[in-house]
């Protein structure tokens, strides 16, 4: 138990804390950022579908990449007795497949563009998506990447895997804060705009 509560953080603790916090600061920075100036569009030779793929695909490998500091991270943190209990493995096994539905469904159902932020390249979706998993949750890739973060804590009994899994949670509210209402907001101005143009014809 001493060796748990003098236990410190060590450098790849904090790089895992800061990839943590980067990735949703870094998508919503550049999604914006397209949506105000075309940034990437322009980049990509005007074709905002493609440059919607490749941030995808940036966010997917940023993403891979955090992951494999998490788990590297919590190699290097101590157990706790608690969190070596029998149990513990079924509980982090149940969290880690829940998450991994609610992520994969919540992707099939949007799809790729859908899924990465889409909307900021001007490829709007017709009408929301109400089908499962939205029906359970409005976020449930945020909610259910953050189950298996705290699944694979508990799968390795480590305590710094749980406050890292708390940091998830919480970047995610704050990304949430501000993506929600920016993408209310781009389909109010579609709606808008073609109530407008019902009107002139």
């Amino acid at each position: 138990m001493s060796r748990i509560l003098s236990s410190s953080p060590t450098f790849i603790d904090f790089i895992s804390a800061l990839s943590i916090a980067f990735n949703p600061t870094f998508w919503n920075i550049v999604a914006r950022q397209e949506y105000h100036h075309k940034t990437l569009t322009r980049l990509f030779n005007n074709r905002s579908q493609l440059a919607c793929y490749a941030l995808a695909l940036t966010i997917f490998s940023l993403g891979l990449f955090r992951d494999a500091l998490f788990e590297r991270a919590l190699r290097h943190q101590p157990t706790h007795p608690l969190l070596t209990q029998p149990l513990v493995p079924y509980i982090a096994y149940s969290l880690i497949a829940l998450g991994n539905i609610l992520v994969l469904s919540s992707t099939w159902a949007l799809g790729i563009t859908g899924t990465y932020l889409g909307d900021y390249f001007g490829i709007l979706m017709d009408k929301p998506v109400t089908s499962f998993p939205f029906n359970i949750t409005g976020a449930p890739m945020y909610y259910g990447s953050t189950m298996s973060f705290v699944g694979t804590a508990l799968l390795y009994g480590r305590p710094a895997g749980l406050v890292l899994a708390g940091e998830v949670l919480a970047v995610y509210m704050v990304a949430l804060s501000y993506e929600d209402p920016f993408t209310s907001e781009i389909y109010a101005k579609r709606d808008r705009e073609r109530r407008a143009g019902k009107k002139r014809e």
